[in-house]
């Protein structure tokens, strides 16, 4: 089946069979440009990306057998302060979003990277970024902690609350003999849980959530910039208990509880949520203990987006690994004695595909909402708070499914530790639960979701051919609006007086509607993508992947979409097809897609199952 060819700026007009991309010699130009758009589109490549790219070629992120998970815990903060290293003023790096979100792609992708991706995402985005965002007068000195004499960590869930963060038990009551704060954990239940608060790297500071009590009432959840130990262990009134380590994210997480531990009045966090005044009454200019509460935490919305990008780049690193084992893994082929590389077969090539396809577009995604955030207004926050959330669900989720994959297709060899590919799973576990669990941000924002209607679908798409990228993307429109009438049917004709009942009826497709949102929103990153290229192989070769990636995820939807009219029984007929076809002409580009991901050779080359071949 031949396949659509387009002209830079072109939509497809004509028949679909228009001929196959030319695979000549363009591979050199195509990477690089392939590479531009991932990396450097906005003209910040260098700025942005390059600097944790050099990092992690040196030699200290190269694998150290024999470690103990102890003293791969140590080496994240060995590397926390090569990364500290690096920075001119790093303050900056708490409140450039674009830098911090590239930090965790690159530092995510080296063994152990999890815990270094852990450590610097609490320090200079937690951490950092809530002090920094709390206008507090007189105005803090940072330099302990940006010179790193003091590592920072950020306590919020506790044992008993973890996504129902609101009802956090931790209390900061106003001593009026002092001036000051009492911090405490009224029971063990309310003890912080998981934040890396040993000694382990050194002195530490945190900032804590605590539930402000004044005179007995409470004006809900601030922030508190507590000292936690010293050289020698805990200070005062501090209990920490060490939990059990992760091999593959080696942090100090632990268990921390407070005894009545005085604090000074500075050590509140205020901004125009809320102030105390010399008469100790508190001033806010948000009406709601909740509305406070996000606001002192406002710092999670840029954390999903490094939990993001961590799965990102965890993603693109694991199928260039398990592309270029699969480019020099020989098998027996069809002829006696024939030796032919596994990336020849289908059932090999064709999962690893669809893989690269879906990280491109997670990527894009992924670009264009941190574009999206930091020059985001006021007005557009809490839309574009709802969108990452989603995002960071759908790609942290699909980064599971493709590190998942591409071990699998490096067998025994993707098992071994110095191959980073058994590692990446367990990474991304972590970035599932980080900042909010996938399941539940997703159920918030499908719910806030239903209060909007879709997109409006796209009045000419081109030609309904299942190679049109532009006809696909309005099938997932079409989609998208299905799932949001069976929704709004389903709250309708729901339980009368009950409204977990009526929601329970109405969930599964409203989380429907929020996946094919997203997805909508990735492919319209990827077309974005397309008009971004003059470059013809590359552009090409970019809509083939757009449409591989839009069929599969349409392929689950196909029964409602014929059943709505959207496409016709012969469309059914075709998909297998077309996605074989696809498959067929982009299987010799799979090591152009994975090379143009831009991994350091000294990264690459420096694991065994590359470097024995």
């Amino acid at each position: 089946m031949a396949l659509l060819a387009f002209h830079s700026g072109e939509r497809p007009t004509g028949p679909h069979h228009v001929g196959r991309v030319e695979h000549v010699d363009h591979t050199t130009e195509t990477v690089r440009e392939l590479t531009r758009l991932l990396f450097d589109q906005d003209g910040e490549g260098e700025r942005v990306h390059a600097p944790w790219r050099r990092l992690i070629a040196e030699d200290t992120f190269r694998h150290r057998p024999g470690l103990t998970p102890e003293q791969r815990a140590a080496q994240s903060y060995t590397w926390l302060r090569l990364v500290n290293d690096t920075l001119e003023d790093p303050e900056s790096l708490a409140t450039d979003v674009a830098l911090l979100t590239a930090l965790h792609e690159w530092a995510a992708i080296v063994e152990g990277g999890g815990g270094l991706t852990t450590v610097a995402s609490i320090h200079y985005n937690l951490f950092l970024g809530s002090l920094l965002d709390h206008d507090d007068d007189p105005v803090r000195d940072l330099t302990e902690f940006t010179a790193l004499r003091r590592i920072g960590t950020f306590l919020c869930t506790e044992l008993d609350h973890g996504n129902d963060a609101p009802a956090l038990e931790t209390t900061a009551r106003l001593d009026p003999a002092t001036g000051g704060f009492v911090l405490h954990t009224p029971h063990p239940g309310a003890a912080k849980f998981m934040p890396n608060t040993s000694t382990l790297g050194g002195p530490k500071s945190a900032v804590v959530a605590a539930r402000l009590l004044i005179d007995g009432r409470d004006h809900g959840i601030f922030l508190f910039l507590t000292p936690l130990t010293d050289g020698d262990g805990p200070l005062p009134h501090i209990t920490v208990t060490p939990l059990p380590l992760r091999p593959n994210a080696p942090v100090d997480h632990c268990l921390t509880s407070f005894d009545q531990l005085p604090l000074p009045r500075q050590a509140l966090l205020q901004g125009e949520h809320g102030r105390l005044g010399p008469d100790d009454a508190l001033s806010s200019n948000l009406g709601n203990r909740r509305k406070r509460f996000l606001a002192s935490i406002a710092r999670v919305t840029a954390g999903k987006l490094c939990m993001s990008a961590a799965a990102v780049g965890a993603s693109r690193a694991a199928l260039a690994i398990a592309v270029r084992y699969g480019d020099h893994r020989q098998v027996s082929g069809t002829r006696p004695g024939q030796r032919i590389p596994i990336n020849t077969h289908r059932t090999h090539h064709g999962r690893l595909l669809q893989a690269v396809a879906d990280a491109y577009a997670m990527t894009f995604l992924h670009r264009s909402l941190t574009a999206e955030w930091i020059r985001h207004s006021a007005e557009d926050r809490t839309r574009l708070e709802r969108l990452i959330a989603l995002a960071k669900a759908w790609i942290t989720w699909q980064a599971r499914t493709i590190a998942l994959e591409a071990r699998e297709r490096c067998g025994a060899q993707g098992l071994l530790p110095a191959n980073h590919l058994a590692g990446f799973p367990e990474y991304i576990e972590g970035t599932i639960t980080a900042e909010g669990d996938n399941l539940l941000i997703t159920t918030k924002a499908a719910a806030e979701l239903l209060h909007h209607p879709p997109t409006p679908p796209a009045a000419d798409p081109g030609p309904p051919h299942l190679t049109n990228p532009y006809f696909l993307r309005n099938l997932l429109v079409h989609t998208e609006h299905a799932f949001h009438a069976q929704a709004h049917n389903a709250l309708r004709n729901g339980p009368a007086h009950d409204p977990q009942a009526r929601w329970n009826t109405a969930s599964a497709p409203a989380l429907q509607r929020a996946h094919t949102h997203t997805a909508l929103l990735a492919a319209d990153a990827l077309l974005a993508a397309l008009d971004h290229t003059a470059h013809r192989p590359t552009r090409q070769l970019l809509t083939e992947l757009t449409t591989l990636h839009l069929l599969t995820q349409l392929t689950p939807h196909t029964g409602i979409l014929l059943a709505d009219g959207h496409i016709a029984p012969h469309h059914i007929h075709q998909l297998t097809a077309t996605v074989d076809a696809l498959t067929d002409s982009l299987q010799p580009r799979l090591t152009t897609l994975t090379e143009a991901f831009d991994h350091p050779p000294q990264y690459l080359d420096a694991l065994p199952l590359i470097s024995a071949r």
